[in-house]
C-alpha cells in the first residue's frame, strides 16, 4: 500500500475552511501582468492555483492585471492565454483589472467620503523623502489635510485630464509612522496619459498594484488569494482596503517562489536579454519561458509533473535544472520515437555486403510503448556513422571500431573494421568493415557476441537536417548573484548549430512540435523553424541523467 501524500500548508488552509463551512467551494485564480511571456515560475504558480481548484471542486479565474499601459500588449495576453491552455489548464473566467477600472474609481471616491484618501501634489521624491525609514517615522504631506470635497474636486479633475503624468496622485490616508512602511499613506492612483490595450484613452488615471489586485479579488469572490512571498508585506495593506470599504473579504496567503539554477527569472532580466539579442526571441529554446520550453521540446506532462515534485513552501530555494531534466527525459523516455541521426558523420564501407543491395529493416519505434509498433530502415553497402565511433588506436575497453573490432550495427549485423582512410591532414576518410552475414537481428545463428551496439544512417538513403545543440543558458548556478552584470556570465556554448546532419529516411515526414530520441544522442523535437525543404530539430535535452546520479550517492 503507497503512502499516502501529505498536505501542503495551503491544502491544510483550504481543508480546514471547507470542515468549518467558512465557503461552499473555494475560488482562486492566477493573476498576471502582460507585460511579458510566462516563465517555468508563474508555471508553478498556474499549476498551484489551477490544481487547488480541480482538487477542491472549486474554480479559477484567469485574470489579467492590466493597470499599467505602458509596459502591457495584446501580444502577451495572447501568449499567457496560449501557455496557460498547452499547460493542460481551463480558466472559469477570463476577467481584466481594467473591466473594474469604474468600479476602482468609485471605491476611491468611498475612501476620499470616508476620509482616508486624499490628493497629494507633491513630487516623488518628495513623498519618498517624507516617508522616513525603518525606525524613522514618516512625515504628513503638507496635502494631508485637504477637504473632502477638495479631494473629490482634484480626483475628478485628475480623471478628466486635466493634469499632466505625475502632477498628482492619491494617497490612502493610514499612518506614516507605521513600522510597515507600506502603511506610510502608500499611492492609490497616479495619471499615465498612456493608450491602454482594451480601454484605449478613456482613462488617464490608473490604479495602482496595490490598490487594484485586492479589490479585484474581492469583485470576483475570490476565497484564497495566493501570491509570492514577496508580497508578505502588502497583505496588511490589502486587509485595510478591503475592510475599509466593506466588501468581500478576500484573503491573501503566500508561498516561497522557486528560482531555478543556471538561468534568470526577472521579466526585466529577460526582457534584456530578448532586446539586446542575447537570445532569439521569448520563445528561444534557452529561455525559462514556457514558450521556450515547448519550443525546445519540454512536453506539459514533464513541467506539471516538475510543479508537483518540488511542491510549495515558506521559504525561497533554488531548484537544481536537472531536477526539471529528470521529468523531461522520464516523459520523452514513455513517448519519443527512436530514430537514428548521425551529427558528425564519417563514412563505412562494408565491402563484402552486395553493391547496390537496399535491404530493408524493421526497428521498434519505442521498446518502451508496445503499441508503438516498428518502422522500416534501408541498410545498404555504405552508412554514415559517428566519427567518434571509430579509433585508429582503440584503448582496451572501447567497444566500437578500431582495427580488427567488432561492433553490432544497431537492428542490422556485426561488422568487424579491416580498414581506413585517412586525408593529407591525417582526417579520418573513410572505414572499411565486412559484415557476418549470419548475424542480422532478430536472427542471429552467427554465435557472435559482441559489447557495443552503433547507430548508422544508410549513405544512399539519408535524409539531412539542421541540428540546434542548447545547453544552459548561464554557466554558473546563480548568475544574478554574481558580481557585475549578469549577462557576463552567458555561456557562449549554450547553442551550436550543425548545418547538415544524415538522419534516417523516416524522419523526413517529421512535423513542428514531434518528439524523437536520436539513439545514443539525446532527445529532440522538430522546431517550429522547420519546413519540409529544410528541417530542423532541437536538442531538448541529453540521455545524461546528472540529477538521478546525484540522488543514488
Amino acid at each position: 500500500m503507497s503512502e499516502e501524500k501529505s498536505l501542503n500548508f495551503l491544502e491544510e488552509i483550504i481543508e480546514k475552511d471547507l470542515a468549518e463551512g467558512k465557503y461552499k467551494y473555494i475560488h482562486t485564480r492566477f493573476p498576471p501582468e502582460p507585460n511579458g511571456y510566462l516563465h517555468i515560475g508563474h508555471a508553478s504558480s498556474i499549476h498551484l492555483n489551477f490544481g487547488l481548484a480541480k482538487k477542491y471542486k472549486g474554480k479559477c479565474n484567469l485574470r489579467f492585471d492590466d493597470t499599467n499601459p505602458t509596459t502591457e500588449e495584446t501580444e502577451y495576453v495572447e501568449s499567457i492565454k496560449n501557455d496557460i491552455k498547452w499547460l493542460g489548464f481551463e480558466w472559469d473566467g477570463e476577467y481584466y483589472a481594467s473591466d473594474y477600472f469604474e468600479q476602482l474609481y468609485g471605491f476611491a471616491v468611498k475612501l476620499i467620503n470616508k476620509g482616508l484618501a486624499y490628493v497629494d501634489d507633491s513630487t516623488a521624491e518628495e513623498i519618498a523623502a517624507l516617508k522616513g525609514n525603518i525606525g524613522v517615522p514618516g512625515t504628513n504631506s503638507p496635502y494631508r489635510e485637504r477637504t473632502v470635497e477638495e479631494n473629490l474636486r482634484l480626483f475628478q479633475e485628475m480623471r478628466e485630464g486635466k493634469y499632466k503624468d505625475s502632477e498628482k496622485v492619491l494617497r490612502a490616508k493610514i499612518d506614516m509612522a507605521h513600522p510597515n512602511l507600506l502603511l506610510r499613506d502608500p499611492i492609490l492612483y497616479r495619471i499615465k496619459h498612456e493608450h491602454h490595450h482594451r480601454t484605449g484613452d478613456k482613462w488617464c488615471i490608473y490604479p495602482m498594484y496595490d490598490f487594484a489586485h485586492g479589490q479585484s479579488d474581492s469583485i470576483e469572490n475570490i476565497t484564497h488569494s495566493i501570491c509570492t512571498l514577496e508580497f508578505i508585506h502588502h497583505r496588511p495593506l490589502y486587509d485595510w482596503c478591503i475592510q475599509q470599504l466593506e466588501i468581500f473579504p478576500s484573503h491573501q496567503y503566500e508561498f516561497a517562489r522557486r528560482n531555478l539554477s543556471y538561468t534568470v527569472m526577472s521579466k526585466r532580466k529577460l526582457l534584456q536579454l530578448v532586446n539586446e539579442k542575447h537570445v532569439d526571441g521569448w520563445n528561444d529554446p534557452r529561455m525559462p519561458t514556457v514558450s521556450g520550453m515547448r519550443r525546445r521540446g519540454y512536453t506539459a506532462a514533464a513541467l506539471r509533473n516538475f510543479c508537483d515534485t518540488i511542491g510549495i513552501a515558506k521559504r525561497e530555494n533554488v531548484v537544481d535544472l536537472s531536477l526539471l531534466e529528470f521529468c523531461v527525459r522520464e516523459d520523452l523516455n514513455k513517448l519519443a520515437t527512436r530514430s537514428m541521426a548521425v551529427l558528425d558523420p564519417v563514412k563505412l564501407v562494408i565491402t563484402n555486403y552486395p553493391e547496390g543491395q537496399t535491404e530493408n529493416l524493421e526497428i521498434e519505434n519505442n521498446p518502451e510503448d508496445e503499441n508503438s509498433g516498428k518502422r522500416t530502415v534501408p541498410f545498404s553497402n555504405e552508412v554514415w556513422i559517428e566519427r567518434e565511433d571509430f579509433m585508429e588506436n582503440p584503448p582496451k575497453k572501447f567497444f566500437r571500431l578500431g582495427m580488427g573490432l567488432m561492433v553490432r550495427l544497431k537492428g542490422a549485423y556485426i561488422v568487424q573494421c579491416n580498414d581506413f582512410k585517412k586525408d593529407e591532414n591525417g582526417n579520418i576518410t573513410e572505414i572499411h568493415c565486412t559484415y557476418i552475414r549470419e548475424s542480422r537481428s532478430g536472427n542471429d545463428t552467427s554465435g557472435i557476441h559482441v559489447k557495443g551496439t552503433i547507430h548508422w544512417v544508410s549513405v544512399a538513403h539519408a535524409k539531412t537536417a539542421e541540428v540546434r545543440l542548447y545547453d544552459r543558458l548561464f554557466r554558473v548556478e546563480d548568475p544574478s548573484s554574481e558580481d557585475g552584470d549578469f549577462k557576463d556570465y552567458i555561456n557562449p556554448d549554450s547553442l551550436q548549430v550543425l548545418p547538415q546532419v544524415f538522419i534516417e529516411p523516416s524522419l523526413a515526414a517529421a512535423k513542428p512540435g514531434e518528439h524523437f530520441q536520436f539513439l545514443r544522442k539525446g532527445y529532440f523535437c522538430v522546431d517550429t523553424d522547420s519546413s519540409a525543404e529544410k528541417l530542423i530539430f532541437n536538442r531538448t535535452v541529453t540521455l545524461k541523467d546528472s540529477w538521478a546520479k546525484e540522488q543514488k550517492k
